[in-house]
């Protein structure tokens, strides 16, 4: 270990593929595939070939067990320096978000002078496994001495047992899913149909116009096909998204539609992360810095919704770095659904919450809505789970590059009732 007085942690920038839906252009492509293609460009674009970097994190929610050390295995194959050591972590939807604030954490401690933070994750290649019961007897088997021991497990082997096991979406504490445990939030929050849908709408319209203006351009590099992300639909109209069948609740009272929550996604996403010093000593510019990182978790069984987590690790963020929304430029709010980004904004703007739970004098809301996801949100570009969070920071940070300076926000809600939030300044 080694610490030395803290530095700023620079972002050089990012790389990442196209985000798609499930089961198109990479319905054949692996987690490793994808996020070796996202780290190849990042180290022909930043001229790393053949460079040792200190670390490299990344991971993936939906993993086969062959994907035990992926993010070892990517970097063997991306054109860095053998001998650049790499770790996998799993913090779900918040993952590569994670992995750029525990890099950055070593930079800043002079641990490391720069490494790379990303994620990945493919619906489209999830592991499907036999059942417990067909497992249990494999193993059985396979511990047996003699021939007859390895036999006889067999004998209990019924048609049941080969029904695949498909890896589920649903919180093992409540058996909820994330749409419906939404549903429930909405609820909550009064969060209507009309609201959500119109949130969708400026995702998709900002998304589109990003897209036009080129400003994706150099951030996202082709792969397998496809050259931009596929779920966006700049013909989309609040009245078309009002036509759609809700999903998670088809009573008449559900609100949540395929609309407005985020579509099924493949993808990965990188973000190069170094000094100052070790920027400038290679000749590469410095977008942006990763001041302020936060995560936080709440009892989402007995008290709070499963995604409002980002609500409180904000709070706590912004009393650490004494700054309020009226601080920042921009707000990068990860919209797993439409219904979860306007309950978080609804709590933050709400004066009993605010005190009784965040512990506030004064609401932390409402912030400015013209600041929000202005080159579009989730709901448009898509969600491949440990992606997300670089594909954010990345963003952030070239359009605090482009405004000349400004400060920017992040928050990530994740399964489990957690959040992973940050601060990008420059």
């Amino acid at each position: 270990m080694h610490y030395q007085p803290t530095r700023r942690v620079a972002i050089v920038g990012s790389k990442r593929i196209p985000f798609l839906r499930a089961n198109t252009n990479y319905a054949e492509s692996s987690n490793q595939d994808m996020m070796t293609a996202a780290l190849q460009a990042l180290v022909k674009t930043y001229r790393l070939e053949g460079v040792r970097l200190g670390d490299v994190s990344l991971g993936a929610v939906i993993k086969h067990s062959r994907d035990w050390n992926l993010a070892r295995e990517c970097v063997l194959d991306s054109g860095l320096s053998p001998e650049t050591p790499a770790f996998d972590l799993q913090r779900a939807c918040g993952t590569s978000l994670e992995a750029a604030i525990l890099i950055g954490n070593k930079i800043a401690l002079g641990q490391i002078d720069a490494g790379i933070a990303a994620g990945v994750d493919s619906i489209s290649d999830a592991p499907v496994v036999y059942s417990d019961g067909f497992r249990k007897i494999l193993l059985r088997s396979a511990r047996g001495r003699s021939l007859g021991d390895k036999l006889k497990p067999w004998l209990g082997l019924r048609p049941r047992h080969f029904k695949p096991a498909f890896p589920g979406v649903v919180e093992p504490r409540t058996g909820l899913s994330m749409g419906e445990s939404t549903e429930l939030t909405a609820k909550e929050w009064g969060v209507t149909r009309e609201a959500q849908d119109e949130l969708a709408y400026h995702s998709h319209h900002h998304a589109a116009a990003a897209w036009e203006a080129g400003f994706y351009s150099d951030l996202v590099v082709p792969f397998a096909g496809a050259d931009r992300d596929n779920n966006i639909r700049a013909d989309t109209s609040v009245e078309k998204l009002a036509k759609l069948r809700t999903v998670f609740d088809r009573t008449e009272n559900g609100t949540m539609t395929a609309g407005n929550s985020t579509p099924l996604t493949d993808g990965a996403a990188s973000v190069l992360l170094a000094s100052e010093d070790w920027a400038r000593e290679h000749d590469l510019p410095v977008l942006a810095y990763l001041s302020f990182g936060q995560a936080a978790a709440v009892d989402f069984v007995k008290r709070d919704g499963l995604l409002m987590a980002p609500a409180f690790a904000v709070s706590n963020m912004l009393n650490a770095a004494n700054l309020t929304f009226a601080d920042f430029d921009l707000f990068e709010i990860h919209e797993a659904f439409a219904a979860q980004t306007l309950a978080t904004l609804a709590a933050w703007e709400d004066a009993d919450f605010c005190r009784e739970r965040l512990g506030r004098t004064t609401p932390l809301g409402p912030l400015d809505r013209a600041k929000l996801n202005t080159k579009g949100g989730s709901l448009a570009i898509g969600h491949p789970f440990a992606a997300t969070g670089a594909r954010i920071l990345g963003g952030l940070a070239k359009m605090l590059d482009q405004r000349g300076g400004g400060r920017g926000l992040i928050s990530v809600c994740t399964a489990g009732g957690m959040g992973v939030t940050a601060i990008v300044e420059r």
